[in-house]
């Protein structure tokens, strides 16, 4: 069985997944490294090679590779297609195949350290994620990208004391503002637009668009304030945002729109970037 060009790559392959890295930054090379992740990924799917944690782990790796390949020019049909011919090529692999036996042993001991990576940024086009494992006694940020709205900071993430438990939520310190009522996130709905819109807005018209508003707010903890922040207000969302926010093509954008009663609307515009990654990277567990 033959599952790269030549074990030279085979072991590059490796390597950039326990950095969770591209070892190159072109389409070819990036579409190279999803192929082997994904073949990696439905290999364990099929034999069951990996325990729980480090299959989170490949799941966080593979996730990333796609999203660079995106990045990288690579159509999402061509991408689809890549995954099809890693799984069809993984269910042809016996199990006890000698090649896919060493391929396990090279990506477990890649991962014996990085399994205990607490803090990994995901970086995308113009935004990153911070991803965080620690867990704590009090509510705090497992993942987060930072925005703003005006002169006012706004941070979106997940929240929660162990990083497998977060759930999402946006902090906002307003500047010179009333309280607003409500908050919205504000997406492509993939069930009525299937294709990304990568225009200059990035957003679908009204009528393709998806908001999901905050269930509740109140004042935001110490722990939640962005860093020099005296006060702030969290909103907490429905994990239904966090599940429709991991299918949006990593290139686009969503929206957080605070709404006030007379009738204004301010707005922080994030990233999606690696979101599904940085998730898969929380459901290891704490450190």
């Amino acid at each position: 069985m033959k599952i790269a060009p030549s074990p030279r790559i085979v072991s590059r392959t490796l390597a950039a997944i326990v950095a969770l890295t591209l070892a190159a930054g072109t389409a070819t090379a990036a579409g190279d490294v999803y192929y082997e992740r994904a073949f990696v990924r439905a290999a364990q799917d099929k034999c069951r090679l990996f325990e729980p944690r480090l299959t989170q782990a490949l799941e966080a790796a593979t996730l990333q590779a796609r999203g660079a390949a995106l990045r990288a020019g690579r159509p999402a049909s061509e991408l689809a297609a890549t995954a099809a011919r890693a799984t069809a090529r993984a269910e042809a692999t016996p199990c006890n195949d000698a090649e896919l036996n060493q391929v396990k042993t090279r990506v477990r001991h890649a991962f014996a350290g990085w399994s205990r990576a607490a803090r990994i940024n995901f970086p995308g086009d113009k935004a990153v994620w911070s991803a965080d494992r620690f867990e704590s006694a009090h509510d705090g940020w497992r993942l987060f990208q930072d925005g703003a709205t005006g002169a006012s900071p706004v941070r979106f993430g997940l929240t929660g004391r162990a990083p497998q438990e977060a759930h999402p939520a946006a902090v906002v310190s307003f500047v010179g503002k009333p309280r607003p009522y409500a908050a919205r996130i504000v997406m492509r709905d993939t069930a009525r637009s299937p294709r990304p819109w990568l225009g200059a807005e990035g957003l679908p018209p009204d009528a393709a668009r998806l908001a999901v508003f905050a269930a509740g707010s109140d004042l935001a903890p110490r722990d939640l304030l962005i860093s020099g922040g005296r006060a702030g207000e969290v909103w907490r969302f429905p994990d239904s945002a966090a599940e429709a926010l991991a299918t949006l093509d990593p290139r686009e954008p969503f929206l957080i729109e605070f709404l006030f009663r007379d009738d204004s609307v301010a707005t922080a515009r994030f990233e999606a970037g690696d979101f599904a990654a940085a998730r898969a990277f929380l459901a290891m567990g704490p450190v």
